[in-house]
C-alpha cells in the first residue's frame, strides 16, 4: 500500500501548494520585481533559466524529500502572490527556510503564516531535527518573519560575501512551543 502525502495546504488566509512547471512565468516575474530581488537575489534580475532551474528542483525535493516550494495565493484569489518553502543549504544536508511576497502585499503577515506552515511540515511530515534562515543582516522584514514564526537568532556573518543574520528552529523548540 502506498502511503500519500499532502503537499498541498491551507492557513487561515492563505493556499499553499507546490511549484508547478507551468507557474515559470509569474514565478520569474515575482522573482525579479525590485523589492523582492534586492534581498532575495541580491539585485541581480535572474534569467528565466535560473527561474525555470529552481521549479524543476523544487519539484524534483518533493519527489525525494518530501519538501520544496510552495507557490502562496490568496483564499480567496488563486494568483500566486509569493511562495515560501524548504531547500538545502549549498548542496549539504542542512535545511534552510526561503520565501518572498510581492511587494504589493507585503506587511500583513502572510509570509509569517505561510513560514509557520512550511516549518510545521517540515518537523511533521519530513522529520526534519533543524531548520535555518539566512538574511541579509540589513532584512528587518525578513528578521521579523523568522522571529514570529519561532526561529531563534544564532549568529551574524558573512554569507556569500554579504553581512547576514543567521536564524533556525530546532524539532524539539518547535514541539515544546506547541
Amino acid at each position: 500500500m502506498k502511503i500519500m502525502i499532502k503537499f498541498a495546504f491551507e492557513t487561515a488566509r492563505l493556499t499553499l501548494r507546490p511549484f508547478r512547471p507551468d507557474d515559470l512565468d509569474v514565478l520569474h516575474e515575482l522573482w525579479t520585481e525590485a523589492g523582492v530581488r534586492r534581498y532575495l537575489w541580491d539585485d541581480e534580475i535572474i534569467p528565466r533559466e535560473t527561474a525555470e532551474a529552481v521549479i524543476k528542483a523544487s519539484v524534483d525535493s518533493f519527489t525525494r524529500h518530501g519538501f520544496g516550494f510552495w507557490a502562496l495565493s490568496l483564499k480567496t484569489d488563486a494568483s500566486i502572490i509569493g511562495f515560501c518553502g524548504l531547500r538545502f543549504i549549498d548542496d549539504t544536508e542542512e535545511v534552510e527556510l526561503l520565501y518572498g511576497l510581492k511587494e504589493s502585499f507585503w506587511g500583513r503577515g502572510l509570509a509569517t503564516e505561510a513560514a509557520r506552515e512550511v516549518i510545521r511540515h517540515g518537523f511533521e511530515t519530513c522529520e526534519i531535527t533543524r531548520i535555518s534562515a539566512i538574511t541579509d543582516a540589513q532584512n528587518v522584514a525578513s528578521v521579523r518573519v523568522m522571529e514570529k514564526a519561532g526561529m531563534a537568532f544564532e549568529k551574524q556573518g558573512p554569507h556569500h560575501g554579504l553581512d547576514s543574520s543567521f536564524y533556525s528552529i530546532s524539532q524539539d523548540l518547535f514541539r515544546s512551543a506547541r
